[in-house]
C-alpha cells in the first residue's frame, strides 16, 4: 500500500495521516533549520505536519509548506497540517486572534487540526513563558470548556477543519463531552505516548470516545532543559527495543513509531536530520509480531519526560489522575 494512503478518519469525518513530522526544536536550534526539514520531509513522503505557536517557528515552517505547493510536489488538500493553541491564549476571546497570528505567519487560509496545547493557562500577554521577579511561572485560571466553545467558532468560521486537545487527562476530556451546548466532540488527544509510557487506559478511554490519540515524545525525547530532567532515560537505547530492532533489521525508533502504528495511534516522529527523517518514514513495509508487541508493552514504567512541574498545584494540572 502507498503509505500515503496510511490514514484514519476523525470523528468530524476528516482524515489523519497516521504518521506525522513534528517540528518542535529547543532553542538553540536556528528556525531554519524546521523550515529546511519540513521540506525533506515533505520529499521523503510525510503529509502531516505538526506545529505550534509556542514553537517559535510557523514562518518557517509555513515557507517550507509554500514552497512544496509552489514547486507542485503536493497541492494544499494533501497536507494535513496542525497548529495549538498556547497557555496565554486560552481565555476565550484570545482564541480567534492567536489562530489568526499563526494563519498570518504561516501564509495559509486555513490549517487542518486546531488544538489546545495544555488545560493549564498562563497569564495572558506577549511572554511565552510570564515569569514574575522571582522567576516563578505566573499562572492563569480559565475554564477550558469556554476555550473549547471558542474553538468551535473557529471550526465554523473555516478557519480550522478540525478541534482537538493535547495533554488532557480522561477526566478533562469528560469536562468536555459532558458540557451542555457541545458542538463538536474533540478529535484528537495529542499525549507524551512511548514504550515507557504507553498510555493504554487513556488510549482504551479515547477509542471508546471515538477520539484518536496522537503520540508526541514517541522517540524518547530531547533534553531541553526547560521541560525535561537531563538525568531521563536513554528510550532508544533500551536493550529490548534494541533486540527487537536486530530482528527485523531495523533502528529502535522504527520499532518505537511501529509499535504506535499497530496499536491504533496517530504518531510523530521529530527529528531534523535528513537519514533520520527518511528512516522514520520507513515503517509501513514490515510488522511487529504480537511477542514484540507483549514485550513492548512490557517496557512500560509510566515514565514521563515532560512533567508540566511549574503548574502541579494547578487546577486543571492533568498528570494527577492515573491517565
Amino acid at each position: 500500500m502507498d503509505p500515503k494512503c496510511w490514514r484514519v478518519e476523525l470523528n468530524d469525518g476528516r482524515f489523519i495521516p497516521v504518521l506525522g513530522f513534528g517540528t518542535y526544536a529547543p532553542e538553540e536550534v536556528p528556525k531554519s533549520m524546521a523550515g529546511a526539514a519540513t521540506k525533506v520531509a515533505i520529499d521523503v513522503g510525510f503529509r502531516h505536519i505538526d506545529s505550534a505557536y509556542l514553537y517559535q517557528n510557523e514562518e518557517e515552517v509555513g515557507k517550507a509548506l509554500r514552497e512544496k505547493i509552489r514547486d507542485g510536489t503536493v497541492k494544499r488538500e494533501d497536507i494535513f497540517y496542525t497548529t495549538k493553541l498556547w497557555a496565554t491564549f486560552l481565555r476565550p476571546e484570545l482564541v480567534r486572534p492567536a489562530l489568526e497570528r499563526s494563519l498570518k505567519k504561516l501564509g495559509l487560509d486555513y490549517v487542518d487540526l486546531f488544538i489546545i496545547h495544555v488545560p493549564i493557562a498562563m497569564k495572558p500577554g506577549e511572554e511565552l513563558v510570564p515569569k514574575d521577579a522571582g522567576g516563578k511561572i505566573i499562572l492563569d485560571t480559565v475554564d477550558f470548556c469556554d476555550t473549547w466553545e471558542a474553538l468551535e467558532k473557529c471550526k465554523d468560521a473555516g478557519l480550522t477543519k478540525s478541534i482537538g486537545v493535547s495533554n488532557f487527562n480522561h477526566k478533562q476530556l469528560e469536562m468536555i463531552l459532558n458540557k451542555p451546548r457541545l458542538k463538536y466532540k474533540p478529535v484528537c488527544n495529542q499525549v507524551e505516548c512511548h514504550p515507557y509510557l504507553n498510555q493504554r487506559k487513556l488510549l482504551e478511554f479515547c477509542k471508546s470516545q471515538d477520539i484518536v490519540l496522537v503520540a508526541y515524545s514517541a522517540l524518547g525525547s530531547h533534553r531541553d532543559p526547560n521541560w525535561v530532567e537531563r538525568d531521563s532515560p536513554y528510550l532508544l537505547e533500551d536493550p529490548i527495543l534494541n533486540a527487537i530492532a536486530k530482528k527485523h533489521n531495523r533502528s529502535p525508533g522504527q520499532i518505537a513509531l511501529r509499535y504506535q502504528l499497530q496499536r491504533g495511534v496517530v504518531v510523530l516522529a521529530k527529528s531534523f536530520n535528513e537519514k533520520r527523517i527518511q528512516e522514520n518514514f520507513q515503517v509501513f513495509d514490515f510488522e511487529l509480531t504480537p511477542e514484540d508487541m507483549k514485550a513492548i508493552d512490557g517496557l512500560n514504567r509510566n515514565f514521563r519526560y515532560e512533567k508540566l512541574l511549574f503548574a502541579v498545584d494547578h487546577l486543571y494540572y492533568p498528570y494527577s489522575e492515573e491517565y
